[in-house]
C-alpha cells in the first residue's frame, strides 16, 4: 500500500484532520540533510522547496514554478494533488486550509521544522482550529529514517574571512544594544558559521553544522554534538570563551530566560523555540544581524571569491573544450559522464572543497525542468543537436561559485537562436544596470525580464539570489525577482558588497531550456548631487556560446558588452589551458 494511504491511518486514528510536512529542518534551512528529508519520502517528489499536507483522505504537494514540471513527473499515478504555486486559481497553503478545515477541526505538525512567523499567521488565520504543534508523526512511521548528521567542523582561516570570530561578535552585540536587547537567539545554520569562521558538512554541499546559538552582552553559548568538535575547534572556542553544551539542550537552557529582552528573527527560528520564550520575555522581531554582515562581503572575501571565480573560469572552459571537441566524434557522452569531466576538472582547482549544489547536467527537453538532476534512469546521451544546459557551481576556500551555460551541440533553428539571443540580451542588460543606493533587486528585475517578455514568454522563478562565501549557494537577502515572495526573503536592498547571480532563462516544456548565469558583485559608481550611484562587476570568466547566438538580434551596445567580457575571459582564464585549449578559446572569445 501506498506510504500516503498508510499515514493516513494515523491521522485517522489520531483524529488530525491535516497534518503539514515541511521541506525544512530545526533551523528552517533552504536545503537539509536525509533526516528531515519526510516530504521526499512520503511522495517521491526529490526537489528542494515543497510543502506537503495529508488529510485523512487525500494529500496535497505545493512547490514553485522551479519544480511544476519536475513534480507532476514524480509524483504520477500517486495519491497526491499537486498544487503549482504563483499559478492563477491554485490557493495559498492558508488560504486551502482555511476552506477545509472547519469549527474544532485539528490541524498539526512538528513545531520544531516550522518557522515561527508561519505558525503565527496560520493561528491567526484559523482562529477555531485546534492546532497541535508537537506532533511529529514521522518519527515512528518511517521506520528506517536516516539518523541526525554528523561531520566534523573546520576552521577558516582570517586570510580567507577577513574578520575573527571576536570582531564580528562585537559587531553583533553592537546591533544588539541598538535594540536593547540583552539577549539574541540565532538558530540560522549559515549565520552561525559565518560568525564562528567555522565549517562542516552536515548537509550536503552546504558547509554548515547543526547548532545553535544565544548570544548575550558577556557569554556566547554554543549548543551542538561535542563529538563534531576536535581539540583543535574545542581549544579555538574556548580560547574566545564560547560555552559549549549538548545540541538539544538548547530548548531547556532557554526556557530559564525570563524578563529578558531576547532579539529573534520569526523567519528563522522555530515554533518550538518561539513557545519555549515568548511568555516570560520581551521579544523584538527582526531579521538576524549577522543577516546583512554575512551578505555584504569585506575586502578580503571579495578579492578572494574572484579568485575562486578565476578558478571555476578555468574549470569550465576545459569542460567546454572537451563538450564541444568529442560531441561531434564521441557517441559516449552523457549527461552524468559530462558532469563527471566537469567535476574532475573542479577537483583539480587547488582549494576545491565541494560542488556547491547538485549540478544539472540537462540535454533537450530536460532543460525545461529548471531544477533537472540526471540520475541512470533518466541519463540522455548526448547528440550532435540541439542545446546542453549545464547549472553548476563549486565551493572553494576563496569563496561559492554558481555559473550557467547553455552550449549549442549542433546546428540550432532560427527560433532557438532567437530564445538563446533573447537570454543574453537579458543577461546583458542587468549587468548593465546602473542605479541609485535605495533600489532593491525587485526594482531592477525588469531589465532582465523585458526582452523575454516581450516575447510573450516568462519564466517561473526570480532572476537571481544572492550567494554565500562557502556557505549556501542561495543566501538571503539580496535577489532579482518581478513580485515580492515572503519565504524567499530576498527583497532587500542591494549594497556595495553584496554578490547576486544573473541567470534569466527561456524553458518550453518537452522542448528545451536556456539559461545564461553570471554572478555580479555590487560596486559603488559615483556620488554627486543627484545621490550615490550603484552598478554591478560581473566576477564570472567563462565563455557564452558564440554558436548559439544571432548576431543581427543584437545592438551595439550589447556586442560591444560581449566582445568586453569576452577579451576578459580570456584574458583572465588562457594562462592555465593548454596550448590546444587555449586556440580553441580564443576563436570561442573573437569579437562579433
Amino acid at each position: 500500500m501506498d506510504k500516503i494511504k498508510n499515514f493516513q491511518k494515523i491521522l485517522n486514528k489520531k483524529q488530525i484532520k491535516a497534518y503539514i510536512i515541511p521541506t525544512a529542518d530545526y533551523h528552517n534551512s533552504e536545503y537539509v540533510s536525509p533526516f528531515f528529508k519526510g516530504r521526499a519520502f512520503l511522495t517521491g517528489f526529490t526537489g528542494s522547496a515543497g510543502t506537503l499536507i495529508v488529510t485523512q483522505d487525500k494529500a496535497y504537494l505545493w512547490t514553485d514554478g522551479r519544480y511544476h514540471i519536475q513534480a507532476a513527473k514524480q509524483i504520477e499515478n500517486r495519491p497526491i494533488v499537486l498544487m503549482k504555486q504563483g499559478n492563477p486559481g491554485v490557493p495559498t497553503i492558508q488560504e486551502f486550509l482555511s476552506n477545509y478545515l472547519v469549527d474544532q477541526d485539528t490541524l498539526a505538525f512538528d513545531g520544531k521544522v516550522m518557522p515561527t512567523d508561519t505558525v503565527l499567521d496560520l493561528i491567526k488565520h484559523l482562529p477555531n482550529i485546534n492546532i497541535q504543534t508537537d506532533e511529529d508523526l514521522l518519527q515512528d512511521f518511517w521506520t528506517e529514517r536516516p539518523n541526525l548528521p554528523f561531520s566534523f567542523l573546520y576552521k577558516l582561516e582570517t586570510f580567507f574571512t577577513g574578520n575573527t570570530f571576536s570582531e564580528k561578535l562585537i559587531r553583533i552585540r553592537e546591533k544588539m544594544q541598538e535594540k536593547n536587547a540583552s539577549v539574541h537567539i540565532l538558530t540560522s545554520l549559515e549565520d552561525q558559521a559565518w560568525l564562528y569562521n567555522l565549517r562542516a558538512n552536515d548537509i550536503e554541499h552546504t558547509p554548515v553544522f547543526l547548532s545553535y546559538t544565544v548570544i548575550t552582552q558577556e557569554d556566547c553559548y554554543l549548543f551542538i554534538d561535542s563529538r563534531k568538535l576536535d581539540k583543535a575547534i574545542e581549544t579555538y572556542l574556548k580560547e574566545n570563551k564560547v560555552v559549549l553544551n549538548p545540541y538539544f539542550y538548547f530548548y531547556e537552557f532557554i526556557k530559564n530566560f525570563n524578563q529578558q529582552t531576547i532579539l529573534v528573527d520569526y523567519r528563522q527560528i522555530n515554533y518550538s523555540t518561539y513557545l519555549n520564550i515568548f511568555e516570560n520575555n520581551t521579544l523584538i522581531n527582526h531579521p538576524n544581524p549577522s543577516l546583512f554582515m554575512k551578505a555584504i562581503k569585506n575586502e578580503i572575501e571579495i578579492k578572494n571569491t574572484k579568485i575562486a571565480h578565476i578558478k571555476d573560469g578555468v574549470a569550465f572552459t576545459k569542460f567546454m573544450y572537451y563538450v564541444k571537441n568529442n560531441i561531434q566524434t564521441s557517441s559516449s557522452l552523457t549527461e552524468l559522464s559530462v558532469s563527471e569531466f566537469l567535476l574532475k576538472q573542479r577537483e583539480a582547482q587547488e582549494g576545491f572543497v565541494d560542488v556547491s549544489f547538485n549540478t544539472i547536467c540537462a540535454y533537450k527537453e530536460h532543460a525545461a525542468m529548471m531544477h533537472y538532476s540526471a540520475t541512470p534512469a533518466t541519463n540522455a546521451t548526448l547528440k550532435p543537436e540541439d542545446f546542453l544546459l549545464v547549472d553548476s557551481g563549486g565551493h572553494y576556500l576563496d569563496g561559492t561559485t554558481d555559473i550557467t551555460r547553455t552550449l549549442a551541440l549542433g546546428p540550432l533553428s532560427s527560433t532557438q537562436k532567437l530564445h538563446f539571443t533573447t537570454v543574453l540580451k537579458s543577461m546583458i542588460a542587468l549587468s548593465e544596470a546602473v542605479f541609485l543606493k535605495g533600489v532593491r533587486g525587485m526594482n531592477l528585475d525588469i531589465l532582465a525580464r523585458e526582452p523575454i517578455w516581450k516575447l510573450l514568454i516568462d519564466y517561473k522563478c526570480g532572476t537571481g539570489h544572492g550567494v554565500g562565501y562557502l556557505l549556501s549557494v542561495h543566501e538571503a537577502p539580496n535577489g532579482f525577482r518581478w513580485k515580492v515572495v515572503p519565504e524567499r526573503n530576498d527583497s532587500a536592498e542591494i549594497l556595495p558588497g553584496m554578490i547576486t547571480t544573473n541567470e534569466p532563462g527561456i524553458y518550453l516544456e518537452n522542448k528545451y531550456g536556456i539559461r545564461i548565469e553570471n554572478e555580479l558583485l555590487c560596486v559603488e559608481k559615483d556620488t554627486n548631487e543627484f545621490g550615490e550611484f550603484l552598478g554591478f562587476e560581473t566576477i564570472t570568466y567563462a565563455p557564452i556560446d558564440l554558436d548559439a547566438i544571432d548576431k543581427k538580434l543584437l545592438t551595439t551596445e550589447e556586442k560591444k558588452w560581449l566582445n568586453q567580457y569576452h577579451e576578459k575571459v580570456y584574458e583572465i582564464v588562457e594562462p592555465y589551458l593548454t596550448e590546444d585549449e587555449r586556440e580553441w578559446l580564443k576563436e570561442y572569445t573573437k569579437a562579433i
